[in-house]
């Protein structure tokens, strides 16, 4: 019988890594309204504990702050025995860790001159190394570690992955996390390939341009206002705005749910039309 609502998402222990950061918050939000039982897995155990006690207050369900460091298998091996001992076998996992940095970033869109600081030949390797392993190790590890508990289940398991707008098209100054996204939308084809004789389904979804954290300090200015490429980013987005952390909700519902229950090795841009703009 057709499933026609999220139901099915009730009980489901379900794994967030970066589940205290911006989008991760509003990822966790989503599916304790469908009842999920929650492990929100981040380096700030502190803050993952806050949020779980306020969604446990707020809708009644279970949920856990966990600490770990998505970089280090012997800590996630750590959070699994804890997740499992408070909540049960894992259903669901959701990679949310993620992010880029400054030194991974180029101060110049393109060389236009034979000048080498601030072009891609000035670029630290350590921030290179540093991005490429948050995004797709950060991916990796903790996929090799959870869901071991969807093999050979009655039930299915949901990876979901968080990709970027940079897996489909490259965007200027930021190569490694460009790099680092673009691998993260092949290991989700990789997998669902390899998962699919398991009944375990894996997904990726695209954010397009949110204001977080890591990227704040690229498209505005200290009084708030765009910055030139904030502005670009403005002019190449159809809808003309950028998202809001919970605009991202229902496509992150329908790929955990068995709504999607025939999608595997997929990526969906919520992106307000970046993707599909030629710019004319």
């Amino acid at each position: 019988m057709m499933n026609y609502s999220f139901n099915d998402l009730s009980n489901k222990v379900t794994v967030i890594t970066g589940g205290a950061g911006v989008i991760g918050k509003s990822i966790c939000t989503a599916l304790a309204a469908c009842k999920a039982k929650l492990a929100i897995v981040d380096l700030n155990l502190d803050n993952a504990k806050a949020l779980a006690d306020q969604l446990q207050e707020e809708h009644g369900i279970e949920a856990i702050g966990v600490a770990a460091n998505v970089l280090n298998k012997e800590s996630l091996n750590t959070a699994k025995k804890e997740i499992n001992e408070a909540l049960g076998s894992i259903d669901i996992l959701i990679n949310g860790a993620g992010g880029n940095h400054p030194k991974a970033t180029t101060q110049v869109e393109q060389m236009v001159s034979d000048e080498l600081e601030g072009s891609f030949f000035d670029l630290d390797t350590e921030g290179f190394d540093f991005v490429f392993d948050l995004n797709f190790k950060g991916t990796l590890l903790p996929t090799m570690v959870f869901s071991k508990d969807m093999i050979g289940k009655e039930n299915k398991g949901v990876i979901l992955n968080i990709s970027s707008m940079n897996a489909f098209k490259p965007l200027t100054k930021i190569p490694a996390y460009s790099a680092a996204k673009a691998s993260i939308n092949n290991f989700t084809e990789w997998l669902a390939t390899h998962l699919a004789p398991q009944n375990v389904r894996v997904n990726s979804l695209a954010p397009g341009f949110f204001i977080t954290d890591q990227n704040r300090f690229l498209v505005t200015k200290e009084d708030g206002s765009f910055t030139e490429r904030g502005q670009k980013i403005m002019n190449g987005t159809p809808m003309g705005k950028f998202g809001e952390p919970d605009d991202i909700q229902g496509t992150v519902l329908y790929l955990c749910s068995d709504i999607s229950s025939f999608v595997t090795g997929i990526c969906i841009p919520v992106d307000g039309g970046y993707n599909c703009f030629s710019g004319v």
